[in-house]
């Protein structure tokens, strides 16, 4: 058996709950600790049986080896390997909704990866592109770190980022990067709702090459000594700058209705 049609597993009551809620056709199994008492384990297992999915108790030392070190909280769940979305799919959503695209280029670390998977979710961005070299993709760390944010997405995984930005902006999307040396600020201009956003990698950034699909970079201000952030952090900022304009937008449009 391949690594690709290995199932996951993923562990916490959060991850796990979010799974059963979005999609229980998509466990393989749940298991939760023999000895564990917690009244949420038994709603989880109770839940998990009336969609039909196979519920064992094993011992907590199994659930701490198949945990692989994450924390388990008494219960994982095996989920069959991840099926990235089809961007073919997103480009012809895009001809009749203009939406926002969250576009990673290069991201390693599963934790900053679920982070901003997590900060997506929130602010209401439902669609994530990401590479399909050099870079993270969606792992049991991942679907943890997002607190179930990853089931509630689609991710697209591309082999070629900057011919990707090429096609959404041929469907009428900007691209604006976020680059820490740009002299224009993420608050120096209202954004359109077709939009793409780039996050570079965690040491490097954006590549020149993606940097010049760009149509515009902005950047944080940075009020303190430190010169930047972490790239989840930064995401977040940002993805919530935009949140906070539709809403002002649709505000607007409501009070002159």
């Amino acid at each position: 058996m391949d690594d690709k049609s290995k199932p996951l597993i993923i562990c916490g009551i959060n991850p796990v709950a979010e799974k059963l809620k979005s999609a229980p056709g998509e466990i393989l199994e749940l298991m939760v600790a023999a000895d564990g008492r917690a009244p949420r384990l038994a709603l989880l297992a109770a839940d998990a049986r009336r969609c039909g999915v196979p519920v064992r108790n094993v011992d907590w030392q199994k659930l701490t080896a198949l945990a692989d070190g994450m924390i388990h909280q008494g219960v994982a769940a095996a989920i069959a390997a991840p099926a990235y979305a089809d961007f073919d799919r997103l480009v012809e959503t895009l001809k009749a909704e203009p939406r926002r695209v969250l576009v990673l280029d290069g991201i390693t670390d599963p934790r900053n990866f679920g982070a901003l998977l997590r900060s997506a979710e929130a602010a209401g961005v439902r669609d994530v592109v990401i590479a399909k070299d050099r870079a993270v993709g969606v792992t049991p760390v991942v679907v943890k770190s997002s607190a179930g944010a990853a089931n509630h997405l689609q991710i697209y995984r591309v082999t070629n980022v900057a011919r990707t930005l090429s096609e959404l902006k041929e469907q009428g999307c900007w691209v604006v990067g976020l680059d820490a040396e740009a002299t224009e600020t993420i608050y120096d201009r209202e954004y359109p709702l077709a939009l793409a956003v780039v996050l570079g990698s965690e040491g490097k950034g954006m590549r020149p090459l993606i940097r010049r699909e760009c149509d515009y970079l902005a950047s944080i201000p940075m009020l303190g000594q430190i010169a930047s952030l972490n790239v989840s952090v930064a995401g977040a900022v940002f993805l919530y700058e935009l949140a906070r304009q539709t809403r002002t937008a649709e505000s607007k449009s409501g009070k002159n209705r």
